[in-house]
């Protein structure tokens, strides 16, 4: 596992153990990156003084799922924080059971500091901003479709190592831009878009199971890919989808085509990272250094 940079908390705990139970855990606890904001992925690091037999935490009401890398000796987890989340001291809380069985439980707060993103006009066909009974009953629909998609968590990790950027290309509008559409205000930006010429191949942004592969009203041709632990990324107007509902695929593989479907005002590509509800910057996400799995090393991992 490659070495991690900036500190966000260095925390020594020391948890009530029953004698009979072994030593106590003292358990540190870093992150990365060492500022987090409203909207960034995160990865947690724990280290124990004593071997752990599992680990696991909550923040910001959400579950995190820790799995151990024996190369670095670390237990860590991908989590983040939404665009939505207010500034201030988010609670960390983890518990762990150590090889001898004894529990151990650490709290601490975690800062996520305000970010700021900007405000761009749209135009677009009236569709879109008046649609008429029918499509709104398709929308409704596809709420409904979507959400059951969104819904789905295991917590198997699917990702391996660092996400990559689903195509080589200029982004045209950043994670977190406040966008009205014929001059009202609809949405905020929950990804990125990525100038492309319709056609250009788009790859997944790492391993994973498809759950959605279709055309949405708004959305365009979109697919959805699960990569376990609550963490999903979208990839959206394609013109073309060359994969299928419940395909296994690996970082890289193509999945599909660029395009102008949905709701757009020129071709490009739209991607997103949702983890458990909340939409992250992918940008950010590009940049974190993440580990293999035990399997990647050809070298099993306790």
């Amino acid at each position: 596992m490659s070495a991690f940079h900036g500190l966000l908390l260095i925390v020594t705990l020391l948890p009530w153990i029953s004698p009979r139970l072994g030593a106590q855990a003292q358990l540190t606890v870093e992150s990365e990156p060492r500022l987090l904001t409203a909207g960034a992925p995160c990865l947690f690091l724990v280290r124990s003084s004593v071997p752990l037999q599992s680990l696991k935490g909550n923040w910001l009401e959400r579950e995190v799922f820790f799995d151990y890398d024996r190369e670095s000796g670390k237990w860590y987890a991908l989590a983040g924080s939404g665009i939505e989340t207010p500034p201030g001291s988010h609670e960390l809380a983890l518990e762990g059971i150590t090889s001898t069985g004894a529990r151990t439980s650490l709290h601490r707060d975690v800062t996520v500091d305000k970010a700021t993103y900007m405000t761009i006009a749209l135009r677009v066909a009236r569709k879109y901003t008046e649609p008429n009974a029918r499509t709104i009953e398709r929308i409704h629909e596809e709420q409904i479709l979507k959400k059951e998609v969104f819904a789905q968590m295991s917590p198997v990790r699917r990702w391996d190592g660092s996400f990559v950027a689903p195509i080589v290309s200029i982004v045209t509008e950043p994670f977190g831009t406040a966008r009205t559409f014929n001059g009202t205000v609809q949405s905020v930006h929950q990804g990125l878009d990525y100038r492309a010429e319709p056609g250009t191949p788009a790859a997944a942004m790492n391993s994973g199971t498809v759950l959605l592969a279709r055309d949405l009203f708004f959305e365009g041709n979109t697919v959805v890919i699960d990569h376990g632990q609550g963490l999903l990324t979208l990839y959206m107007h394609l013109s073309a989808i060359d994969v299928k509902k419940g395909d296994q695929v690996e970082r890289g593989q193509v999945v599909g085509r660029t395009g102008a479907t949905g709701r757009v005002n020129a071709p490009h590509l739209h991607v997103a990272v949702r983890w458990q509800g909340a939409y992250l910057d992918p940008a950010r996400l590009f940049k974190l250094v993440l580990p293999l799995s035990g399997a990647s090393r050809n070298d099993k991992v306790h």
